[in-house]
């Protein structure tokens, strides 16, 4: 068995990978999304999934320590610091966690010969390429988030696997899309931007995805989300339509008429290109198809 330690393992990606690396298809999930050919085995992994409650990344000791005991062949990082807009204000936690957290991991990793996989963002580009970015392109963060996150990445080993994703969502945990289909359900209406682009990731998916980089353990840089870029009007929009609403639901709006505007500046345009995922692995499904799902399956989440 491959011993897998995963940290921010309540979080919405790190329960779907919980189940994916138990052998089990999480909510929103496709049981035929196999990106390396070969289902996930039941008895494949053993997992030693950690909450925040469980370790705190930014205390060192710690982290060595919790590392020292489980001995994993592979540490799933996932835990961090998400509050985009408080970040601009808060920026010395955000960096604590972002950036010296992963550090510890990553140093950790080493001491102990496990193999670190370290989730990133597209907030690490300024959004002013004008097409999607690749691995290897020029990042420049506008925000504080971005910044922890990119430190966070230049701070790891070069023997760590970085996987850049986007636009995260899942059945279990906050995200936009829950707003989204509540105020669809409730007969209500929603205003969202068209003039910020990017790739959706859904949760369960990009779980898929890090089961199968345990077991390739690749090192370098990957972006890892699914297939087709979208604005969020357009998910806002297409979530009125799985949910039954019609042309009314959904209005589109300038990132200028946001109110109040948000104290962090997004990039314009930050979606991924998973061209190097996809010449070694199966790429992501569609992310028509993976919202979806995860719309579908919302209603199992309590049950």
């Amino acid at each position: 068995m491959t011993r897998v330690l995963v940290t921010g393992a309540a979080g919405q990606v790190g329960v779907d990978l919980v189940d994916v690396l138990s052998g089990i298809t999480p909510l929103g999930g496709d049981a035929g999304f196999q990106p390396d050919s070969t289902p996930v085995g039941e008895n494949e992994f053993e997992v030693l999934g950690l909450s925040h409650h469980d370790l705190d990344i930014t205390n060192r000791d710690a982290v060595m320590k919790a590392v020292e005991t489980a001995r994993p062949d592979v540490i799933v990082h996932l835990a961090a610091y998400t509050a985009v807009d408080k970040a601009q204000t808060d920026r010395d936690n955000c960096f604590l966690v972002n950036a010296h957290g992963t550090e510890s991991l990553s140093l950790a990793a080493k001491q102990y010969g496990s193999h670190l996989i370290a989730i990133s963002t597209d907030y690490v580009f300024d959004g002013n390429k004008g097409s999607a970015y690749e691995v290897d392109d020029q990042t420049n963060p506008l925000g504080v988030y971005g910044a922890s996150k990119l430190l966070g990445e230049q701070l790891c080993s070069s023997d760590d696997t970085i996987v850049r994703t986007s636009w995260v969502m899942g059945v279990r945990g906050k995200n936009v899309l829950h707003v989204i289909a509540d105020r669809a359900l409730n007969g209500e209406t929603v205003r969202f931007v068209d003039d910020q682009t990017g790739t959706v990731t859904v949760a369960s998916d990009l779980a898929r995805a890090l089961a199968t980089m345990v077991r390739s353990r690749p090192g370098g840089i990957w972006h890892v989300a699914n297939t087709e870029t979208t604005t969020w009007f357009e998910v806002a929009k297409f979530a009125g339509e799985v949910l039954g609403r019609g042309n009314e639901f959904a209005t589109a709006i300038k990132t200028s008429d946001l109110s109040p505007a948000p104290l962090a500046t997004r990039p314009v345009r930050s979606d991924l290109s998973t061209k190097k995922w996809n010449n070694s692995f199966e790429p992501l499904p569609n992310w028509h198809d993976a919202v979806t799902r995860l719309l579908n399956d919302r209603a199992k989440r309590n049950s």
